[in-house]
């Protein structure tokens, strides 16, 4: 067996044993809404301010948005390691056994890595693709197109968020991804009207 197959196959019986999968999923949708969101509140600030340097706007997003996946890996690799020593520890004492280097202790430690792995790139990666028309703004030579671009593609991925949130619960997708956009619209229009530029 190559070793990708066996990682593969590893990585299936971690799910089977600590049940990654369902945990993951929460965290990369709650967390994409976050980077979105987030997103939203830095575009609406800039365009407040009158911002008209992609490459500011771009170096602010950025940081922001690495800062989001940061927080987001640490806070949730030392909480879901918590919560597995805790439910690891739990299991010991009912066993009368060690199980830190069985399937079950290194598929709990295996959890907790990929559980923050999604929590750190999930916004990080939505807040990028927000970001992803500024980078072209020389194509159109209009730092404005590059907001409203942006700030559509926010609602798009707000949509998708929805839509996926709504399949998992098998509700209406369009309706759930309509709820979400929602939640954006108003990020705009409370980002717009909050900043001391607006209004």
């Amino acid at each position: 067996m190559n070793p990708l197959r066996r990682w593969l196959q590893q990585l299936k019986e971690y799910e089977d044993i600590a049940q990654v999968g369902q945990i993951a999923r929460r965290y990369f949708a709650m967390n994409a809404f976050d980077g979105v969101l987030t997103m939203i509140g830095v575009l609406m600030g800039n365009y407040s301010a009158g911002v008209e340097s992609a490459r500011v706007i771009i170096s602010t997003g950025l940081a922001t948005s690495m800062a989001i996946g940061v927080s987001g890996f640490w806070g949730a690799y030392f909480t879901e390691s918590a919560e597995r020593k805790r439910d690891l520890d739990d299991l010991e004492s009912y066993t009368l056994t060690d199980l830190n280097e069985t399937k079950i202790g290194r598929a709990s430690r295996a959890a907790a890595i990929v559980v923050s792995l999604v929590d750190g790139l999930a916004p990080f990666l939505a807040a990028l693709v927000v970001l992803l028309p500024f980078f072209f703004t020389s194509l159109w030579g209009e730092i404005y197109h590059s907001y409203y671009l942006s700030l559509a593609m926010a609602l798009g991925a707000l949509f998708a968020l929805g839509a996926f949130l709504g399949a998992i619960s098998r509700e209406n997708i369009a309706l759930t991804g309509v709820k979400m956009i929602g939640a954006g619209l108003l990020a705009m229009v409370l980002g717009y009207l909050l900043s001391p530029f607006g209004g």
